[in-house]
């Protein structure tokens, strides 16, 4: 019935965009064959699998004689690899034809940023993720698809919701207003009047002013609110501040309207 080829950057978000398809085209009809064809399905490891060139070549060879053997009228066949190679793009699309089945690419066109800080903070919470030489690899030698390119159409191109966004946002707010108070602890923690009236935080960045000591489960509690209160905001209006600073000179003014001197 189709071939559906998922392309984009490592940790570009192309199994999230790969399951939702699956999941409704799925709902859609009872009798609806839809199969996803990754490394994980195969049992490889995605760092195993592209470690050298060699192992690389080998896997494709792997994910083509599977989706050669799944292919069919009554099913459709998703890859969601990186499918980062011209030649091997132009070689699946082969594969379509030759069955009589439709064909397209979806693109995650996510920027390499966004994926690496996304691989980064897999990497953090120990979750699965791509070794940093391996992924810098992938992504110097990405080829991009292009919609004039037979076997790059139909091209459909998928990016990063705003939701997707403020989540990265919120994220680094969390570890921004995690750092602010710790360093108010440190400083209450050194006895001092004079430390509590002028907490910095780092350069540039304005200072907390205590005008009384405020214990680790009121700083969490206020933290909590402000985290809240932002995560609201950003519904209804901008999204939360992307970086750590500006996260950081925001959660000082609210310290300082709620507990400051």
């Amino acid at each position: 019935m189709a071939l559906v080829v998922m392309c984009g950057q490592p940790r570009s978000g192309k199994s999230a965009a790969a399951a939702c398809l699956a999941a409704a085209l799925r709902s859609s009809s009872t009798d609806l064959t839809v199969r996803i064809i990754d490394e994980s399905s195969l049992h490889l490891g995605r760092n195993d699998s592209y470690k050298d060139m060699v192992v690389e070549k080998n896997l494709r060879g792997v994910l083509r004689s599977e989706v050669d053997r799944s292919v069919s009228r009554d099913s459709i066949i998703i890859v969601d690899s990186l499918n980062n190679i011209k030649g091997y793009q132009y070689e699946l699309w082969c594969l379509a034809r030759a069955s009589g089945v439709r064909y397209c690419v979806l693109f995650c066109d996510t920027e390499v940023d966004h994926c690496r800080e996304w691989n980064s903070n897999r990497q953090e919470k120990e979750e699965r993720a791509y070794d940093s030489n391996i992924f810098e690899d992938l992504v110097r030698r990405f080829e991009k698809p292009d919609r004039r390119n037979r076997w790059d159409s139909p091209l459909f191109e998928l990016f990063p919701s705003r939701g997707a966004n403020n989540i990265n946002s919120l994220y680094e707010m969390d570890k921004a207003t995690q750092e602010v108070v710790n360093a108010v602890v440190e400083a209450q923690s050194c006895g001092l009047e004079l430390a509590m009236n002028k907490i910095s935080i780092g350069p540039n960045l304005p200072t907390i002013n205590l005008q009384r000591s405020v214990g680790l489960p009121e700083l969490r509690s206020l933290r909590r609110t402000f985290i809240k209160l932002a995560g609201q905001y950003s519904l209804s209006g901008s999204p939360p501040p992307t970086d750590a600073d500006s996260a950081k000179r925001m959660f000082v003014d609210y310290l300082n309207s709620e507990v400051g001197a």
